[in-house]
């Protein structure tokens, strides 16, 4: 096996641990807090700082890796995960909103270190002479896999909180993630992805035209999709299907372990397309177009309330298809079109963009839906993809 392949394998296998930590820990503190007394508004305020502490870390988090290696942040990641999960093993009676929200910020740092650190590195480890297709493909598992195993990790959250009490899969979770930190630092090169002159600060904001409209484009995916179904779904399933906890949490995570699936597979649902080599631009822009039309429609089915669930449903399904497609995509053109030294500020900055698009989702979909309803919230979804879309348009003729 090339040395290139191994370590990318050890790579993976590192992220998919830290996934599914970390789709656990969003469960466990979802269903045990709702159990404490919380209400939905403030179990919502407890992931705020998760995403505004993402959307700095990725920002700073490139910089960093380009500085000290990508090898280095990623374990650091790891290891402020370990931290974030045992501070909450403290009695109940200190878990307030304002000491939860701390560790959850110290977990989105943890996240998107990891996260940035393990995209950025693959192209360092891409062996020489592999052309695009094969750094789509390798992007692609990546970035499904990890999606996959976090709709896995909040069966596993729900499964150790009925097993061994909220503390207990506390301990599972931090010590198991523990002994991952330490055998993929003992296998893993020092200085991966480590430029080799010290880049400054100022130049995390990209100054590549592609790179910062990829972004910018990047940023209203995200939030397109989270504008509906981070809050206002799972409430509308709760309380207007009147499904149960249950029922809505396994759904969710069946739906975003499908997705990982659709994602990995992308490069082989578009290789017609592409015949062999790696995507162009002008992919983005359609697929994002494509993709415009979905919550349209769903909003349409529910405005004229004909089979509502089996709209939802459906509509669902087809927009987490076409989402996986275009999130493939994205994820593969940040890395194709980064210098190598330029990589892991490039990863930075660009899902910097996706926190921040995360992040806006997520208020607006408590406050779309608390004003305007599920539709409300997906008619933004349909205006945020359009103007995705007319943000791609500068990439249309460009390739890898």
């Amino acid at each position: 096996m090339e040395q290139g392949l191994r370590h990318y394998l050890v790579v993976t296998g590192g992220y998919w641990a830290f996934t599914l930590t970390d789709g656990a820990i969003r469960m466990l503190v979802v269903l045990y807090f709702h159990l404490l007394g919380y209400s939905p508004f403030e179990v919502a305020m407890l992931f705020l700082f998760y995403e505004f502490f993402g959307m700095i870390t990725n920002l700073v988090g490139g910089w960093l890796g380009s500085r000290i290696g990508l090898n280095l942040t990623m374990h650091i990641g790891m290891g402020m995960q370990v931290v974030a999960l045992a501070m909450l093993m403290v009695p109940d009676s200190l878990l307030s909103v304002a000491y939860v929200m701390l560790a959850q910020a110290l977990s989105g740092i943890a996240k998107d270190l990891n996260k940035m650190s393990a995209k950025a590195s693959v192209k360092t480890l891409l062996p020489k002479g592999n052309n695009d297709s094969t750094l789509f493909k390798w992007i692609a598992v990546l970035t499904g896999s990890k999606n996959a195993l976090k709709g896995a990790g909040f069966f596993l959250g729900a499964l150790l909180l009925e097993w061994f009490e909220f503390r207990g899969a506390l301990a599972i979770l931090s010590s198991s993630l523990f002994v991952v930190l330490i055998v993929t630092l003992s296998l893993l090169p020092k200085g991966l992805g480590k430029a080799k002159s010290k880049p400054k600060f100022s130049q995390v904001f990209s100054n590549t035209a592609a790179i910062n409209w990829l972004s910018a484009a990047r940023f209203f995916l995200f939030g397109s999709r989270d504008v509906w179904f981070v809050v206002a779904l799972p409430v509308y399933l709760y309380s207007v299907f009147e499904w149960r906890f249950t029922e809505v949490g396994s759904f969710l995570a069946v739906w975003v372990i499908a997705y990982g699936i659709v994602q990995a597979s992308s490069p082989k649902l578009l290789r017609r397309s592409h015949q062999g080599k790696g995507p162009g631009g002008g992919a983005i822009m359609f697929w994002a177009f494509v993709l415009a039309f979905l919550p349209a429609l769903i909003a349409l089915g529910l405005y004229l309330d004909y089979e509502p669930q089996l709209i939802l449903i459906t509509g669902l399904i087809l927009f987490g298809i076409v989402f996986a497609i275009n999130s493939a995509l994205h994820s593969y053109f940040i890395v194709a079109w980064s210098e190598h030294d330029k990589v892991s500020m490039n990863v930075g900055f660009y899902y910097m963009a996706n926190a921040g698009g995360r992040l806006v989702g997520t208020v607006l979909s408590g406050w779309v839906y608390q004003s305007q309803g599920l539709i409300g919230c997906l008619i933004y979804s349909s205006l945020f993809i359009m103007a995705a879309t007319l943000l791609s348009i500068p990439l249309s003729r460009k390739i890898a």
